[in-house]
Parts: C-alpha cells; structure tokens; sequence
C-alpha cells in the first residue's frame, strides 16, 4: 500500500497505483482482498498531493482512426517496445551484478559512478538526462519532437546510476525511455508521432514491469482514454514478448504469459 500511495501522490494515477501495488509482486496472482484498503491508500495520497500543490500528469495527445491499418503498425511498434524493455532490464542486472566485482568497495563505487555520471551528462546534455525528464517525456507526447538518441543515453544513465549503488527509481526512466523511442520509430511505421511516443511509454512500463492491467489503466489515466483499445493491445503484446524479463530481481511469475497455465515458484523447484 505504501508503494502505491507514493506512486499515485507523485503521478496522480490512483487506480494504477493501486493495481500497481496489487500485481507487481508475484505475476499472474492478484489478491483482490487488497483492491479496497490500497484505492482508499492511493485516493488519500492524491489528495494531499493536489493540497500540496502538486498536479497530476495529463498529457494531450490525439489517437489516430482504429482500423486495421493502425491495428498492425501499432502491434509492430508494441514489439520494438517489448524488445526495449528487455534491453533495459538485462542491462541494468547485468550491471548491477558485474560492477561490484570490478569495484567492491562502496564508497569508491559510489564516487566512481558519480563522477561518470556527471562525465557523461556534460557528454550529453546537462539536464536533458537527469532528474525526472518529464519536460522531455512532455515533449515527446504533446509536441511530437525527440532526439533520436535521447532513449540510449537516458537507459545508459539511469544503469550507471543504480548500477553504483544511488536510489532513484526504475518508473519514470522507463516512461522517458518509452516516450522517446516510440515518438522517434512510431513515424518510421506510419503512425503520428506523438501517438507513439504516448505507445511507448505505456509498453515499455508494462514490458520492464509486467503488470499488464495497471499498464493500461494507465494509459487510460495519462492520456484521458485516447487511443484506450490501441493502448490495450500495444500493452498486451508487450507483455507478451519482453517474456520473463524484469526490472525488479525478487519478481515472481505465477502464471504462464503464453499459455494457460500455472508455473512453480521458483522457491519449489
């Protein structure tokens, strides 16, 4: 519940948050005696943000026509989403384990990734790939422009940072990674940038987190139900085939994600 009061307080999503909370443990195994005592958690937690000042995110963004031409360029781009989303999962375990090695001391961990850190955002762009990025997530949805780059440079940042030992979050990088990519290869398939770019932030989420459902709820909540089917069938086939792969290591998976059917924990096998 308190994962899911921060998330709908920061992103003004109460039903996401809550189904968030609900799924991201153990895949496939919902437990909806928490749906009650986790919405009324998030509805409080809105509410202290909007007394705080802090509005929710809402973006502009104007779906195209649902036919079946759209249908398929939006599954092929669902798919480039999931394969991201797999990238940046395997990247982030791969350094988070193989770091430590070459650097077991954390406090020369954690000076070295800094001072990388800020090396490389002088590379790239002070600001432009630190912090939230919501103004470049922003960007990408309601005016359709983003670097073509801007996905690799903000995945490559946010491994380093977590990689040396620094807490952040793995949330937002994946909604700026998602916007960014879709706002740059949705135009390459036919499809209106910054429909793509709202596409690719809801995939990549649902793909590195796999919580399919508050995946498009979400999509729902952010973009005020524009594009809804489109977004249901983008998220669910990013679900699909970004596989077993996960940005959280102690993320079980009950179910099966291709066929009917329960799969062992691994505790039991």
């Amino acid at each position: 519940m308190r994962h899911g009061g921060i998330f709908s307080a920061l992103f003004g999503t109460p039903l996401t948050a809550t189904l968030f909370a609900m799924m991201v443990v153990d895949v496939g195994l919902m437990l909806t005696v928490a749906f009650v005592p986790g919405f009324l958690a998030a509805l409080i937690a809105y509410s202290i943000s909007l007394k705080a000042g802090i509005a929710p995110t809402r973006f502009v963004m104007e779906a195209p026509p649902l036919d079946a031409r759209t249908v398929v360029r939006t599954a092929v781009l669902a798919m480039c989403c999931a394969v991201v989303a797999v990238i940046f999962c395997q990247m982030l375990h791969f350094f988070e384990h193989e770091i430590p090695k070459l650097l077991p001391n954390p406090w020369v961990r954690a000076a070295a990734g800094g001072a990388a850190v800020v090396a490389l955002s002088y590379l790239m762009g002070v600001g432009r790939y630190n912090g939230a990025g919501m103004d470049v997530i922003m960007d990408a949805v309601e005016l359709e422009q983003a670097l073509p780059w801007d996905f690799v440079c903000k995945m490559v940042l946010t491994v380093l940072t977590l990689s040396v030992g620094f807490k952040g979050g793995e949330v937002v990088p994946s909604f700026y990674i998602g916007a960014t990519f879709g706002c740059v290869v949705g135009p390459l398939l036919g499809l209106p940038a910054g429909f793509s770019a709202a596409v690719g932030l809801v995939c990549v989420f649902c793909g590195a987190t796999n919580t399919l459902v508050a995946s498009i709820v979400l999509a729902a909540e952010l973009f005020s139900g524009a594009g809804f089917e489109l977004m249901a069938l983008a998220c669910g086939l990013s679900y699909m085939f970004s596989g077993y792969h996960s940005l959280y290591s102690s993320q079980g998976f009950r179910t099966s994600k291709l066929f009917s059917e329960f799969l062992q924990p691994k505790e039991e096998k």
